[in-house]
């Protein structure tokens, strides 16, 4: 089974020059169709609902009344899906006439994909937020402990990361409302609560499991990849203020769990694995049980835009890279399941905030506006922003480009609507 897509091969699908969902994509998602959810793939502009050609008898029987990626894992081989989509590539396949062919089953199964109707790809059973990004771990440690070094001891030895809250996960488009919390300032007496006024987001990566580990078994760094069913794109909403008073000395809480928004598309490994670049140097050596070589990372482009609701249009106002993650999606689920934590399919890992090298590289306000002393100015407008406000409208996108095409996940979007 060839289970990646050569960048040559093109699709009797018409899709756009810069569209994320070539024949060489083919995501993973949910689509609500007649009121049911449905599995289904994407190419181009298009959704293409995987149950009803399994009940055609041009993919596997078993997807028929798929919900969305949750079906993909619940039976005995959790890597059936590499399957299905290699399957679903050589339909579409310009030279392949078997679908293409059949305009009833073909104006049936491939549709428009309307942004109302998109549901969450996969219902998480977990999440966990790591904090893999090193030039984000490094601006905060400058931002709040300015006579120490940026980074913690321990960030160069262990991936550093937290369990969120799974039931507020939600998808792409779905209002984020502003949160309460406990907040101090630095001149106050005493605590208030109220309405967040530090409201932020954070651009980062999230993968998906298809499988778990039995009885907790430490899952091996070199075999971790394995238990991916893919990658999606994250934002972690944040309340820094809530967080700055809350975290010590056990860590984000309230100022993270009220939201964290996916886009709608899985991504496989499969579809990223010509985009595979060496990942950043470690240093010191890590542990055995983390060490890994080869090309464990990769190459893909970050990007945020704002727009307040005074703006006609998004302004782009930041981009990053994948490739500034030190530790690795496999490093963070081995260290994860290293002391026997089971893990199920469905879970969902973030990365933490990817910020890159440079100042409009950052991926958080918090950084963007350097904890407010730096506003940044909407061009359109003339309105300044330190942090989010009440209107606002985030909109995140990754893709890899490759020789005439790309791959991605689309957009991102969150609103920002009143406590």
């Amino acid at each position: 089974m060839r289970f990646l897509v050569p960048a040559s091969t093109r699709s009797w699908v018409e899709v756009p020059v810069d569209s994320h969902f070539p024949i060489q994509n083919l995501p993973f998602g949910s689509i609500a169709r007649e009121g049911a959810p449905r599995l289904v793939s994407r190419i181009g502009d298009l959704a293409v609902d995987l149950g009803l050609l399994a009940e055609a008898g041009l993919l596997p029987l078993w997807l028929s009344g798929a919900k969305d990626a949750s079906d993909l894992v619940r039976w005995e081989d959790p890597l059936a899906f590499r399957s299905v989509r290699a399957t679903l590539a050589e339909l579409l396949e310009s030279g392949n006439s078997r679908l293409r062919d059949d305009s009833a089953l073909r104006e049936q199964a491939l549709f428009a994909i309307d942004p109302a109707a998109v549901r969450l790809p996969m219902r998480p059973g977990a999440f966990v937020d790591f904090y893999s990004g090193v030039h984000h771990a490094s601006n905060v440690g400058r931002m709040f402990r300015p006579d120490q070094p940026p980074l913690l001891p321990n960030y160069r030895h262990i991936p550093i990361g937290y369990n969120g809250r799974a039931s507020t996960v939600v998808v792409s488009g779905t209002d984020i409302r502003r949160p309460h919390g406990q907040t101090k300032g630095a001149n106050d007496e005493s605590p208030s609560f109220g309405p967040t006024q530090e409201m932020d987001f954070e651009l980062e990566l999230g993968y998906f499991l298809a499988s778990g580990n039995p009885d907790g078994a430490p899952i091996p760094v070199d075999l971790a990849e394995d238990h991916m069913l893919g990658l999606t794109l994250v934002n972690d909403w944040s309340a820094r203020d809530v967080q700055r008073w809350e975290y010590v000395p056990l860590g984000p809480f309230l100022a993270k769990s009220f939201a964290t928004s996916v886009s709608p598309w899985i991504v496989t490994l499969d579809a990223l694995a010509l985009f595979r670049i060496g990942g950043m140097p470690q240093d010191p050596e890590p542990l055995p049980y983390l060490q890994q070589s080869g090309r464990t990372q990769f190459e893909m482009v970050l990007e945020v835009s704002l727009q307040t609701a005074r703006m006609s249009q998004p302004q782009l106002i930041a981009r990053s890279n994948m490739k500034y993650l030190y530790w690795s999606l496999a490093q963070q689920l081995a260290h994860q399941t290293s002391n026997g934590t089971r893990v199920e399919p469905g879970d969902l890992y973030a990365t933490g905030t990817i910020s890159g090298e440079t100042e409009d590289s950052a991926g958080s306000m918090l950084e963007l506006s350097w904890r407010g002393s730096r506003p940044l100015a909407m061009r359109e407008t003339g309105e300044m922003r330190t942090f989010l406000e009440d209107g606002d409208v985030v909109t995140m996108s990754a893709y890899a480009d490759g020789e005439g095409y790309r791959v991605g996940f689309g957009e991102l979007r969150g609103k920002i609507v009143p406590a």
